[in-house]
């Protein structure tokens, strides 16, 4: 098993019942033979019977099986791999994006440039648990969600968990809930209102044409607190019309996924995200809602977050103030950095007008039942065939260059922005590109590849703020400044927006 920094800070966290710690680690209980959260509300085990895991795979792969009670597999998950760079932290990224699933661990070890010896030993050293166990444990993560929010038949369930039998579907659920697939169902019905999920049965699109789309809702949990109201302003105000909108409270926008689209409906809650799917093919269920935490940064440890930005005297009323602020990212790294693009020098408003008509120049139309989304954000092949045949609508010339150059990058395979991408290649590789200067590489880093520490100084709406705080805004003091918010600038950035109702800033001219 992998080490944990500090058992005596675990067992305290345990005894204390700490929810805090929820997904920093695992506790598993040798008189037991379960493992829980450090919340769970179960009388705290004896010292000597605490065995402290950092994942709950490593904790089913010691053969402990998850608590009925706390249902530790469904926490919010560790800050670690979202707000690191190393091989590890994009491993698990790209796990929980499925990609083993799709292409096995040979796909990972090609995506992250290392031997599958090499990414088998660093996760098992650093998480307890190998590639293809961590993606075993979110497989029946997924099996439970959806045996307890949909009738779907379960054959079908243990397809669209990524099981390739009903052997090895029923055999994991046994092994890892201790009880039958069929059981866990029952056990849902029984006790739907206090269920962590709703119950949705799979639904149909209206029209014959349309694909046939299966729908549930789920409850998104994250770490408290949550300030959601420049969040979800921010992603509402910068919305592409036909892919994104603002409806019913919800923020709802399309994306691509590997196996063909969803529509997903976002609407922030007291205690957790209410996150309503419709997807055209189910085996995409489990990357679908790690996108939609990553787009709302829910993993983050906001505790940790502002009470290292609260030590600089003129942050620390803004942090009173707003605690819990997240860095709205995106689902699709790729689109991101072409709108980062099209959004230099220009407005929020023109931004939008220049990105849709690029989707309806390239965008696949889709069908949405419940609203007003008519398109998939373009691929970049598409793109690329658009920009090779001269007919990229009315954009800037200097933007159409840029644009076109990022736009073969991507298709070529030569910058990596996803969920593997490894943060200073990927800075290098825009930096290359024409028209790209550090305001746009940093705003990129900040939203696309989801580092912390991404700093634009260059923006207008970062110089104001600090202006308004009374801050250096010259680019060498202000990035002196900035050196103890660090690693967590990209939050200071929210905050210095936030300052002028501004939901994202410019671009200095």
């Amino acid at each position: 098993m992998a080490p944990l920094p500090d058992p005596e800070l675990c067992a305290r966290a345990v005894r204390s019942r700490d929810a805090r710690f929820d997904g920093w680690f695992f506790v598993a209980v040798t008189s037991t033979g379960i493992y829980c959260r450090p919340s769970c509300p179960a009388r705290p085990p004896r010292a000597e019977n605490m065995r402290f895991h950092p994942t709950a795979a490593s904790a089913q792969r010691a053969g402990f099986r998850a608590c009925k009670r706390c249902r530790p597999d469904a926490s919010p998950g560790s800050p670690a791999w979202n707000h690191r760079a190393d091989v590890v932290a994009r491993a698990v990224r790209l796990i929980a994006d499925g990609v083993v699933d799709r292409d096995g661990v040979p796909g990972l070890a090609v995506q992250l440039g290392y031997s599958i010896r090499q990414v088998e030993r660093q996760l098992l050293a650093e998480l307890g648990a190998g590639p293809l166990a961590l993606a075993r444990a979110q497989r029946a993560q997924t099996a439970r969600l959806l045996l307890e929010t949909t009738t779907m038949s379960m054959g079908d369930v243990a397809t669209a968990a990524g099981f390739g039998s009903i052997r090895a579907f029923n055999g994991t659920v046994r092994e890892v809930f201790a009880t039958a697939p069929g059981d866990l169902r029952s056990s849902a019905m029984a006790t739907s209102a206090t269920a962590p999920t709703m119950a949705v049965a799979p639904t149909t699109a209206a029209r014959s044409s349309a694909p046939a789309m299966s729908s549930l809702t789920v409850r998104l949990p994250f770490r408290g607190p949550l300030h959601p109201a420049e969040l979800f302003g921010h992603l509402v105000a910068t919305a592409v019309p036909g892919v994104e909108e603002w409806r019913d409270g919800a923020y709802r926008r399309s994306l691509r996924t590997p196996h063909g689209y969803a529509i997903v409906a976002l609407r922030p809650l007291p205690d957790q995200i209410a996150c309503r799917l419709s997807l055209t093919d189910m085996r995409d269920l489990g990357p679908v809602i790690a996108r939609c935490r990553r787009l709302l940064d829910l993993d983050a440890d906001p505790e940790a977050i502002d009470s290292q930005l609260a030590g600089d005297a003129a942050l620390a009323p803004l942090i009173v103030r707003a605690p819990g602020r997240r860095v709205p990212r995106t689902v699709d790294a790729a689109e991101f950095a072409m709108r980062a693009v099209l959004g230099q020098q220009v407005s929020i408003a023109a931004a939008r007008r220049l990105a849709a008509r690029l989707v309806q120049a390239a965008g696949q139309p889709i069908h949405d039942p419940d609203g007003g989304l008519t398109h998939l954000w373009p691929r970049t092949i598409d793109l690329a065939r658009l920009t090779a045949d001269a007919q990229v609508p009315a954009i800037p010339a200097a933007r159409r260059r840029t644009l076109t150059a990022l736009v073969v990058t991507l298709t070529a395979g030569e910058i990596e922005l996803g969920a593997g991408g490894d943060w200073a290649r990927s800075r290098a590789a825009l930096a290359d590109l024409p028209g790209i200067g550090p305001w746009t590489i940093e705003t990129i880093a900040m939203r696309a590849l989801g580092d912390p520490d991404a700093f634009p100084v260059e923006d207008l709406g970062v110089r104001r703020g600090a202006a308004r705080l009374g801050l250096p805004i010259g680019r060498g003091a202000l990035l002196a400044r900035a050196e103890a918010w660090r690693p967590w600038r990209a939050y200071a950035v929210q905050h210095l927006w936030a300052l002028q109702g501004n939901v994202r800033g410019e671009e200095e001219q």
